[in-house]
């Protein structure tokens, strides 16, 4: 049985260059700082402009032994907030890129449902969920929200794989009883709901205060779940407020329609949605491509976080570009996910790439009116964004002293440079900012910390 990961880490720090989102907008950089972290692995110092020579006064100052170890980063090394990724299939691991051109219902019955069935091994499951969580945790993933399978056993593998890789995650069993094949659906609304609570009380047990794993609801989606699943959900959601929830939304014109079809008496997924409990500041709402003026106003009013996951959206069978700038004006909570099969790419830092490729499209087509999104922002939906949706601001996101350091020491020149963009001499930091993510990758990852404890092998 596995217990609760617990760790005391030796108090550490970092000198050097800084990268972190302040808000939705404003990238901050900060040269010549001087972190530390503390033996509980959260943030304990941040002091700007510290040149190296006055390291050890300002640790003594500040009450840290002078002999604490400060890792000093060269020109062309930083650290940034490790990244999250809101929206996760983790069974998709070994199916991504797969079924490319297919309508969604199409790709569920005849490459997705088949795939998942095969978590009903546990051993499979085991063996897959390791390289999975191994796979995101390489390319810098500290915090997913994962959706798991239909099998409550496997669910609980992968919710013990990322307490004991270290990974901070959202596990949530998938709710599913109609509308799949009959080789992969729940046996019925009653047993739905008894593996999604037994499956509850097993995170609770392996991770008591949820450290690093967090049970999530997970109704696949309103098409595969009828009203009694949606329902005991909802009652679920109720008298757990601490549940987060996580769902799709108007994430395709043939989902859609079949859902009105289902569910004729709502007008659109929004009043479904809340009708059964499971809308509100809690909800993690994946894709959000076609929400229209109420919707907005409902996600807005109940505080829902989206999801954005451009390259399912814009590589599966119908070309779907999520409106981010309202968003963002509203000031609905935003954030990014890699939709594991649903795309190709396993990486968020291609996700960042591809939201901003969608967002310019999105400029061209309205004329002006819809601005893209700058690079900034779409960093900002990749770390504290994500933390945002995820209800995880208070702990993680950015360097803010007193949260949990989950980061990642970044490498744009050496060894480790892979095939990033060269770094020159005139470069200035936002110039190795901004060549990081639109042209690095995980060999530009040296390191990964959740938590204050490094994880990445």
């Amino acid at each position: 049985m596995v217990v609760e990961n617990s760790f005391t880490v030796h108090p550490f720090g970092y000198h050097g260059t800084f990268i972190h989102a302040a808000s939705v907008g404003e990238l901050e950089i900060i040269e010549q700082g001087l972190l530390v972290v503390d033996a509980a692995g959260r943030i304990a110092l941040l002091e700007k402009d510290i040149l190296p020579s006055n390291i050890k006064d300002t640790l003594a100052t500040n009450g840290f032994s002078t002999s604490t170890p400060v890792q000093v980063l060269a020109r062309g090394q930083f650290l940034i907030p490790g990244l999250i990724d809101t929206h996760n299939h983790a069974p998709q691991w070994t199916q991504r890129g797969t079924g490319r051109g297919r309508l969604i219902m199409d790709w569920l019955n005849t490459v997705t449902f088949p795939h998942e069935a095969r978590f009903a091994d546990p051993e499979y499951a085991r063996n897959t969920y390791a390289s999975c969580v191994d796979g995101f945790i390489r390319q810098g993933v500290t915090t997913a929200s994962y959706y798991g399978s239909l099998h409550g056993e496997a669910t609980k593998i992968l919710a013990e794989t990322c307490l004991e890789k270290g990974q901070r995650a959202l596990v949530g069993k998938c709710n599913m009883n109609r509308n799949a094949p009959d080789f992969y659906k729940d046996a019925s609304a009653a047993e739905s709901l008894q593996v999604t609570e037994d499956f509850i009380a097993h995170v609770r047990k392996i991770d008591p205060t949820s450290r690093l794993v967090t049970p999530i609801l997970t109704p696949r989606f309103a098409i595969s779940c009828d009203a009694e699943v949606l329902s005991g959900l909802g009652d679920i959601a109720a008298k757990n407020p601490d549940l987060p929830i996580q769902t799709h939304f108007d994430e395709a014109t043939q989902e859609m329609q079949i859902t009105k079809e289902l569910f004729p008496e709502f007008e659109n997924e929004a009043d479904l949605y809340e009708h059964f409990g499971l809308l509100n500041n809690r909800s993690i709402l994946a894709h959000c491509i076609y929400v229209g003026e109420y919707e907005m106003g409902r996600l807005k009013a109940l505080d829902c976080g989206v999801a954005h996951c451009p390259v399912s959206n814009t590589t599966g069978g119908e070309f779907g570009m999520a409106p981010m700038r309202e968003y963002i004006r509203r000031g609905i909570k935003v954030s990014l996910g890699t939709d594991s099969g649903g795309g190709y790419s396993s990486s968020i830092i291609d996700a960042m790439r591809q939201a901003f490729v969608v967002s310019t499209a999105r400029e061209t087509l309205s004329g002006g009116k819809d601005p893209s999104l700058s690079i900034a922002e779409c960093f900002f939906m990749a770390t504290l964004g994500g933390a945002q949706v995820c209800g995880l601001d208070d702990k993680i996101g950015n360097f803010v002293v007193g949260k949990e350091f989950d980061a990642l020491e970044i490498h744009t020149v050496g060894q480790n440079s892979g095939i990033i963009t060269p770094v020159e001499d005139v470069d200035q930091l936002p110039d190795l900012f901004e060549k990081f993510i639109m042209s690095g990758d995980e060999r530009n990852i040296v390191k990964v910390y959740v938590r204050g404890r490094s994880i990445k092998s």
